[in-house]
């Protein structure tokens, strides 16, 4: 089984998907925007644009998650965003067209709770003590530019199973996947200070500074 976890650019698809995967055995991330920033450095540049635009991409993330399905016995966890009615097609729906059985999510929320999560993560709270609660929000900007189109695309029925995230924890987000899903995670018995070292952790080492 593939959950693949979409959602806005901060919206927690990644802090979900390493907490399905610490609670459910065999389970692993394959997380396609790897080979995206590979392809990305591959380039000049002024040539570096989205990752996705690459059919090169989307043909890498389709036989490398194509190829874990089938050699591998658990469940293969996939966060990223997509927005791109083609591109999905070329992702996930041809993944569903060889066989695999493809769970998709899109875990939404307000613009307002999106930007809070897009300060804090990786050295957000440190930006905001050296540069004031209101500093730009730099290594985060496309991301912020992309907000507004990537709520309003995964709003539409055709990005369904949609999960709210605004009132919730990432651990109750991965308990609703899996109940969806029809898997059962392991009891979530990690108290609040190692959970929160435990995630920051994921933050710093997912920040990109190119």
């Amino acid at each position: 089984m593939l959950l693949w976890i979409n959602g806005p650019f901060g919206g927690g698809k990644t802090q979900t998907a390493h907490e399905i995967q610490r609670r459910l055995p065999g389970s692993v991330i394959c997380d396609p925007e790897q080979a995206g920033f590979g392809l990305r450095r591959m380039l000049p540049p002024e040539l570096r644009g989205d990752f996705r635009n690459l059919a090169s991409w989307r043909a890498g993330v389709y036989e490398v998650l194509d190829l874990a399905l089938t050699k591998h016995d658990g469940v293969v966890i996939a966060p990223m965003t997509i927005t791109d009615l083609g591109h999905f097609g070329e992702t996930v729906g041809r993944l569903r067209e060889k066989g695999h059985d493809v769970r998709h999510f899109a875990l939404l929320a307000e613009r307002e709770t999106v930007l809070r999560r897009l300060r804090e993560r990786g050295f957000g709270h440190l930006l905001r003590y050296v540069a004031g609660k209101n500093a730009p929000l730099r290594r985060e900007s496309w991301a912020v530019q992309q907000l507004d189109h990537c709520l309003e695309r995964l709003r539409g029925p055709e990005f369904a199973e949609h999960l709210w995230t605004d009132r919730t924890t990432v651990a109750r987000t991965a308990d609703r996947i899996a109940v969806l899903a029809g898997l059962t995670l392991e009891p979530n018995t990690e108290g609040a200070v190692r959970t929160r070292l435990r995630q920051l952790r994921v933050g710093v080492k997912h920040i990109r500074f190119d």
